[in-house]
């Protein structure tokens, strides 16, 4: 009896100090510190504290401490980050631009919600439910929320029209928009199938099936797929798409973790392309399942790589929601490929300066422009035949295209990262559109608009809106400027597709594949015992 009232009198003098306010007396853990210090703001701090705040606030800083890509990601981003990957959301359809406080109409979709209510290309949107909607509330976070909606509801969208003093009113009934990852499907010549693909995402697979399907109808014999600037989405995507290429029982990727036990994914032999020659395209954008499938399809000796470096994403993260919608994505393994090379390149826990700074770095030591600069950190491993690849970050490719750097001039690098070619390219589009939109193929429209000195318009324009005019660079960059002016009039009046053929037109990375097909190299072959000694020298 008397050992039951002491137990009793100290547990209820433990509880009475731990829940009565007296929270100086906590147990100081690591694992409670966090919220045992939300409850000393609580009680004791001088002023009232909004808690949630708090708690939003310091996620972000938490994750920063550990690797690169762990991050929090509120309750209010959460759906667009979903909707990024997602086959399709439900809005109104259209692409647009904020010029001047204003948004502008890029493009409608076609057959879509917008289209449909009688919305055109160039279109100023000045008030969406009857509110303005112009000047500082007009961001692109603000848009999405008052355009995007659930299916089979109702926005009102009023636009200025170009020439017109009096806004138009068009109600427009939210409905799903299909969202493609493959941008561009055609054939280079007779014999070469080319496929654009801007991300990983839900809709991947099914997409390349079409795809690949349209391109037989034409006849291909070989394909490049460009995954230039894809940094990456869903791991499933990325095997679905190796698999279609590769034999059966073929290593794929694998994962592997401290708390996750290693997992690996391997083809089925399924795959209806698996005799196709295959280049793939890549750069320093391309990331994640990017060089998951381009890793694949290196290590397992399929298909040529060709470009340059990889970005170096090799961090599996799961995502982990809350209760208020918001979540953590946070890094549980890593990626390696076929070969057992770690995909991801090095980094400190913590704000790491040196990795967010990894490209401008390999800018400045000159490895976009001299495949001797490239600067290997891991070790060396073999492919399924024996040629030598590398790990430490990112995929090298078999064969090194240098960016191209000859016309390049200040003025040039001033007017594309100002924004200026973008603004007067969206500009000229809208003045001209009545006889731009007489086009409805890439050719005759450049043709057309390489007649209208578009150079010379731009300068004109650019000087007088703060890029001091320089004849000497200009003419140094005319090549330069013309091709980006044109391929953002020809993606303002056409589509993505139609950029990419024009700017393929005079691609080196495209020259270099069409080189690999006509020299039989695409396949991979054993290198001889002077090659390997060469290469490890």
């Amino acid at each position: 009896m008397a050992i039951c009232v002491v137990v009793g009198i100290l547990l209820g003098t433990f509880y009475a100090n731990h829940f009565g306010g007296n929270k100086l007396s906590i147990i100081n853990t690591s694992s409670n510190k966090l919220n045992n210090l939300l409850h000393i703001i609580s009680d004791k701090y001088v002023d009232k504290v909004d808690a949630d705040s708090l708690v939003e606030k310091a996620m972000p800083e938490i994750l920063a401490e550990l690797d690169p890509h762990s991050a929090y990601i509120s309750a209010a981003d959460a759906q667009s980050v979903a909707d990024d990957l997602n086959k399709s959301f439900s809005g109104v359809g259209i692409e647009f631009v904020i010029r001047q406080d204003t948004i502008r109409v890029q493009n409608v979709i076609k057959n879509g919600p917008a289209e449909r209510a009688g919305l055109i290309a160039g279109d100023k949107i000045v008030a969406i439910d009857d509110k303005p909607f112009v000047g500082k509330v007009c961001t692109n976070e603000e848009a999405m929320h008052r355009l995007k909606g659930p299916k089979d509801t109702k926005v009102k969208i009023s636009v200025l029209r170009y020439k017109e003093k009096q806004p138009r009113s068009f109600t427009v009934v939210r409905g799903d928009i299909v969202q493609h990852t493959i941008s561009s499907v055609y054939m280079l010549d007779n014999k070469t199938g080319y496929i654009k693909l801007k991300k990983f995402g839900e809709s991947t697979y099914p997409e390349l099936l079409i795809a690949l399907a349209q391109l037989s109808q034409e006849g291909f014999q070989n394909l490049v797929i460009d995954l230039r600037e894809n940094t990456g989405g869903y791991l499933g995507a990325a095997v679905q798409m190796a698999n279609e290429f590769l034999p059966k029982n073929r290593l794929i990727v694998y994962t592997e973790g401290r708390q996750s036990p290693r997992e690996e994914y391997r083809s089925t032999g399924k795959g209806s392309y698996q005799n196709i020659p295959l280049v793939v395209l890549i750069d320093e954008g391309s990331a994640s399942a990017s060089e998951i499938f381009a890793g694949a399809i290196q290590d397992n000796d399929r298909g040529t790589i060709i470009g340059r470096r990889s970005f170096g994403k090799g961090l599996v993260q799961q995502q982990i929601p809350f209760s208020d919608g918001s979540m953590v994505r946070l890094t549980v393994a890593r990626y390696y490929s076929p070969s057992g090379r770690c995909i991801q390149k090095p980094y400190t826990l913590g704000k790491d300066e040196n990795y967010e700074q990894d490209l401008i770095t390999r800018y400045e030591h000159g490895e976009l422009f001299s495949q001797d600069s490239i600067k290997h950190t891991g070790p060396e491993y073999h492919t399924s035949i024996g040629r030598v690849v590398y790990g430490g970050g990112g995929i090298t490719p078999d064969v090194f295209v240098a960016e191209d750097t000859l016309n390049m001039t200040s003025y040039y690098k001033e007017a594309a990262m100002s924004g200026l070619i973008l603004q007067f390219a969206f500009n000229y589009t809208d003045d001209n559109r009545q006889k731009l939109s007489q086009f409805e193929t890439t050719q005759p429209l450049v043709n057309y608009l390489k007649k209208q000195n578009i150079v010379e318009l731009f300068a004109t324009w650019a000087d007088k809106n703060g890029l001091k005019r320089r004849n000497l660079m200009i003419q140094k960059s005319h090549s330069l400027l013309e091709r980006f002016l044109i391929s953002r009039i020809v993606y303002n009046i056409l589509d993505e597709g139609a950029l990419h053929q024009y700017l393929n037109q005079d691609d080196p990375a495209l020259k270099a594949a069409d080189k690999v097909f006509e020299q039989g190299n695409a396949f991979p072959q054993k290198p001889t015992e002077e090659e390997q000694e060469k290469k490890a020298a």
